[in-house]
């Protein structure tokens, strides 16, 4: 094995139902159902395997323990004339005391050593020159995506190549984040790794089947939790060149859209929100320069169409309460205006 697992902090956890709402959330679009049981990367694969071997153990285990008091409960139950004897008292064994000592001693140094191994494996998987190279950054609560060698910036939706044995993708991530403690977890392609502020974790995912497979914040980070929600969409190699070619061109220039683009540039947006090309270079929102190439608003919150972003811009508190976006008060003129400008952002 190459690939060795992670954390054991990746077996599945209370942030499972969060990413089954992420999952009916996102059901039109049929993404991959996350499960660690399912995989379709070289970590995941890793962890589904020791995964087998420690719910093999634990079954083992199980089935002993059942078995043993079992018999124990049938040969030893209560019959008549029971009542006017006294059992034998048993007041030690040796054997009994080494085999309960000895057993799970060398049950935990097992799994000691073979985690050990796989985390090893996994956190020490040195990056190939050819590698794409992702920083993701954890906000409340979405997530900024950034591409620095390819000069993208996008939000909530990972684009990767897929590979295959003959020719590996290797996607390398580096985690931050701009505010509290958040969790990267995508079940299907790698394990948990936390996102710290002041702090640089790295991890990496090696997709083997394209597809979109969902992600989850899995570290309680603030009443919007359950809705900072990630898509990774694994793509073959020449769609993925094709989405990185229009990710990469400025935002379009629709003459139609001019009075909204005119009235956003008015707008206390540009403050928060990047549209390349436009005096838009705020920071503290996600990228808008391709806002509907994607398939969500609000990092799952609600799917991207024009009546829900329309929605969105009028009330972001009604989709997400907490959520840092004011309401722009604006008329209804106004309103559409700005929604048609924004349907422009492909």
């Amino acid at each position: 094995m190459a690939w060795q697992a992670y954390r054991v902090a990746s077996y599945p956890t209370i942030a499972g139902s969060l990413l089954l709402t992420a999952v009916s959330a996102l059901a039109a679009e049929s993404p991959q159902t996350p499960s660690i049981f399912t995989p379709a990367s070289t970590p995941a694969f890793a962890i589904r395997e020791l995964s087998f071997l420690v719910l093999g153990l634990s079954a083992v285990i199980f089935a002993v323990v059942a078995g043993v008091a079992t018999y124990i409960l049938l040969r030893f139950r209560s019959r008549e004339g029971d009542e006017q004897r006294e059992p034998p008292q048993v007041y030690g064994s040796d054997r009994i005391e080494l085999a309960w000592t000895v057993v799970p001693f060398l049950i935990v140094v097992v799994l000691f050593l073979v985690t050990a191994r796989y985390i090893y494996g996994i956190e020490h998987r040195s990056q190939p020159p050819e590698a794409l190279e992702v920083t993701v950054v954890g906000n409340q609560w979405w997530w900024e995506i950034r591409y620095p060698k390819l000069g993208i910036v996008t939000a909530n939706e990972l684009h990767v190549p897929a590979g295959d044995a003959a020719r590996p993708a290797p996607t390398f991530i580096t985690l931050q984040s701009a505010d509290v403690v958040h969790s990267f977890w995508v079940p299907q392609l790698a394990g948990k790794m936390d996102v710290i502020p002041n702090k640089t974790n790295r991890t990496w995912i090696e997709p083997r089947r394209p597809g979109t497979y969902v992600g989850q914040c899995a570290e309680y980070c603030g009443t919007q939790h359950a809705w900072m929600l990630l898509r990774v969409v694994v793509q073959p190699r020449e769609e993925f060149d094709r989405w990185v070619a229009a990710q990469q061109a400025p935002a379009p220039d629709d003459p139609a859209a001019r009075a909204g683009a005119r009235l956003f540039a008015s707008l206390p947006c540009i403050n928060c929100h990047t549209v390349r090309g436009t005096p838009a270079n705020g920071l503290f929102g996600p990228d808008l320069t391709h806002l509907m190439s994607r398939t969500t608003l609000g990092a799952g919150a609600a799917r991207n169409n024009p009546e829900t972003l329309k929605a969105w811009v009028e009330d972001p508190a009604s989709f997400k309460p907490g959520a840092l976006m004011p309401a722009m008060k604006l008329s209804n003129d106004e309103l559409s205006q700005l929604a048609a400008y924004l349907l422009t952002l492909r």
